[in-house]
C-alpha cells in the first residue's frame, strides 16, 4: 500500500495542534517553536504533493479511498487536481508566516487590566484550521468535505473572539464586546449557509445514492444519472449559498469586515487568504462539476452579484478610516473578480480566477501582516493617526508600498496576471460585465494609494517619530512574500502549468468552449 501522502499532509497540522495545546502553560516559547516546526513540516509535505502531481495525468491524483459509513454510502475519499494542489501549497506556505507574525499576539497581558491569553491555545487553533482547510481541498466525498467545511468554523470562532486585536480606540471593554459580536456574526452567517448546504447534501444523496464526487460526476456525464431540472437547480442553490457566504459574495459579505477588523492581523490573513478560498474553490469543484446545467442557468445572476461585489467593495474601501477594514472591503472586491472569472465560463476566466486565489492570498498576507506590524507599533488602526512613517521606518514603508501596489494589481506583480485573465475571459463572453468591472481597478488605485499617502508620506507625526523599523523576525515574514509577488508577476508559468489542465476539465464538465474571436474577413 502506497504512503497516504494526502492524509499525512492534513494530519500533521492536526497532530501539531494537539501537541502544541499540551505544552505546559509556563513554556509558551516552546509551544510557539513547536507550532512553527509542525507548520514547516506540513509545508515540506505540501511541496512533496506539488512535486508528485502530474498536471497532464489523471484528473484526481494521489487518491485515497476507504470505507467509512458504508450504510450511507460515505467514504473517506481524497484526491487532488491542479486547482487543489495550488491552494494546498498556498495554505501550507502561508502558515509559517502567520505563526511568525503572530509570535507575540497571544502573550500574557498586564495583570489586573486584561485577562490571561493562553498562548498555546492560539497556535493550536491556527494549526487546527490549517488541517481542516487542507482536508477540504483534498476531499472528493461530498459528505467528508461538508464535515470539515463546517468544522473549521469552531477554531476560527475562538481565534476571532478570544484573541482579538489589542489596538482599539475605545478601550478594552468596548473592544471585547466588538470581538464577541464579530465572532458570533461570523459563526451565525456561516452556520446558516452550512445548514442550507446540509439540506442540499442530503438531497444529493437521495437523488444519486452516494456522496462520491467522481461517481456522481461520471454518472451525470454518461447519462446514467438524470436529475430533474428543478431538482438540480435547488441543489445547486443550496451548495452555492454556503460557498457564497464563505467566499464572501455580496450581499452575504457583511461578516468579513467585522471579523477582519477585530481579529489580530495574522488571524485576519488566515480568514481572507486561506479560509475564504474554500468557498471559491468549492464553486469550481462542486457547483460546476455536480450541477453543470444549473450553473449555466444561474450564471447571469451570479455575474451581476460578482460585479456588485467588485464595485461595492472598492467604493467602501475608499471611505474607510480603519486600515484593517479597508483591506477587508478590498478583499470583498477581489473575491468579486474571482467569482466573476469562475462563472464567465471561459478558460481564461477560470485560469485567472484560480491564479487570483493564490495571488490574492500572497498579496493580502503581505499587506495585512505589514499593516499589523505598523498597528502594533502605534497602537491604533485609524489611518488618521499616522503620517510620515516612511521617514522613520523606510523598510516598513517600502514593504507596505509593495503590498499596496500588489493589491491594485500593478503590472509586474502577481495579481496583475490574474486580474488581466479574469477580465479578458469575462469580456470575450460578457463584454458589458467586463467593461464595468474595470472600474474596480480604478477604485483600487484610489484606495490603496490614498492609504499609502495618508499613512506613510507627509510630515512626521509626533506619535510615530520614534517608531522602529522592521525587525529580523518581521523581515523573515515579509521578504519571502514580496519575492513571491515579484517572481509570479514576472514568471507565472509554474502556476499556469498546474492549473490550466484542471480548468480545461472543468470547462468540459459544463460543456462550454471559449468564444471564437470575430475577425473580419480581409477584402
Amino acid at each position: 500500500m502506497s504512503f497516504p501522502l494526502l492524509t499525512a499532509t492534513a494530519a500533521l497540522p492536526a497532530i501539531g495542534a494537539i501537541a502544541t495545546a499540551a505544552v505546559p502553560a509556563a513554556r509558551r516559547t516552546a509551544a510557539k517553536w513547536l507550532a512553527l516546526l509542525f507548520s514547516l513540516a506540513t509545508l515540506a509535505l505540501a511541496i512533496t504533493v506539488l512535486v508528485r502531481f502530474d498536471p497532464n495525468g489523471d484528473r484526481y491524483q494521489l487518491a485515497e479511498s476507504h470505507a467509512w459509513i458504508a450504510e450511507f454510502g460515505v467514504r473517506y475519499e481524497l484526491g487532488v487536481d491542479g486547482i487543489a494542489v495550488a491552494l494546498i501549497a498556498l495554505t501550507a506556505l502561508l502558515m509559517p508566516f502567520i505563526i511568525l507574525a503572530g509570535w507575540h499576539d497571544a502573550d500574557p497581558l498586564e495583570t489586573g487590566s486584561r485577562r490571561w491569553r493562553p498562548t498555546q491555545g492560539f497556535f493550536a487553533l491556527i494549526l487546527a484550521v490549517e488541517a481542516m482547510v487542507i482536508l477540504s481541498f483534498e476531499a472528493t466525498d461530498v459528505f467528508l468535505f461538508y464535515i470539515f467545511f463546517e468544522a473549521m468554523l469552531i477554531p476560527m470562532y475562538f481565534l476571532i473572539g478570544g484573541f482579538g486585536d489589542r489596538a482599539h480606540e475605545h478601550g478594552e471593554k468596548v473592544a471585547s464586546t466588538q470581538r464577541s459580536y464579530a465572532a458570533v456574526k461570523f459563526l451565525l452567517y456561516n452556520l446558516v449557509g452550512g445548514l442550507i448546504m446540509l439540506a442540499a447534501v442530503i438531497g444529493l444523496y437521495v437523488v444519486a445514492g452516494n456522496f462520491s464526487l467522481q461517481e456522481i460526476a461520471e454518472a451525470r456525464a454518461n447519462g446514467t444519472l438524470d436529475m430533474a431540472t428543478n431538482t438540480e437547480r435547488w441543489l445547486f442553490l443550496g451548495f452555492f449559498f454556503a460557498f457564497a457566504v464563505k467566499a464572501p459574495l455580496w450581499p452575504l459579505h457583511t461578516w468579513l469586515p467585522n471579523a477582519m477588523g477585530e481579529a489580530t492581523a495574522p488571524v485576519a490573513v488566515l480568514i481572507t487568504a486561506v479560509v475564504d478560498k474554500v468557498g471559491t474553490f468549492a464553486m469550481l469543484r462542486f457547483c460546476l462539476q455536480l450541477f453543470p446545467e444549473a450553473s449555466k442557468w444561474a450564471t447571469p445572476a451570479i455575474l451581476v452579484l460578482a460585479l456588485i461585489s467588485i464595485i461595492y467593495g472598492a467604493l467602501l474601501a475608499v471611505g474607510q478610516r480603519d486600515i484593517k477594514r479597508l483591506v477587508a472591503y478590498a478583499s470583498i472586491s477581489h473575491f468579486g473578480f474571482i467569482i466573476m472569472g469562475i462563472f464567465a465560463m471561459t478558460s481564461q476566466g477560470q485560469s485567472g480566477a484560480t491564479l487570483y486565489m493564490v495571488n490574492h492570498g500572497i498579496s493580502t498576507a503581505a499587506l495585512m501582516l505589514v499593516a499589523g506590524f505598523l498597528i502594533s507599533r502605534r497602537g491604533s488602526r485609524l489611518i488618521a493617526d499616522y503620517g510620515g512613517v516612511q521617514k522613520v521606518a523606510p523598510v516598513l514603508a517600502g514593504t507596505f508600498l509593495i503590498g499596496s501596489l500588489a493589491t491594485l494589481s500593478l503590472p509586474g506583480l502577481a495579481p496583475f496576471v490574474s486580474e488581466f485573465l479574469v477580465l479578458v475571459g469575462t469580456f470575450t463572453r460578457y463584454p458589458v460585465i467586463g467593461i464595468i468591472a474595470t472600474f474596480g481597478i480604478v477604485l483600487a488605485a484610489l484606495y490603496t494609494l490614498v492609504l499609502y499617502q495618508r499613512t506613510m508620506t507627509g510630515p512626521v507625526k509626533a506619535e510615530v517619530s520614534a517608531m522602529p523599523d522592521l525587525r529580523v523576525r518581521e523581515l523573515v515574514v515579509v521578504a519571502p512574500l514580496v519575492a513571491l509577488l515579484i517572481f509570479l508577476g514576472v514568471y507565472p508559468k509554474p502556476l499556469t502549468d498546474i492549473v490550466n489542465p484542471a480548468v480545461k476539465q472543468t470547462m468540459s464538465d459544463v460543456q462550454k468552449k471559449d468564444p471564437q474571436p470575430e475577425v473580419e474577413a480581409a477584402k
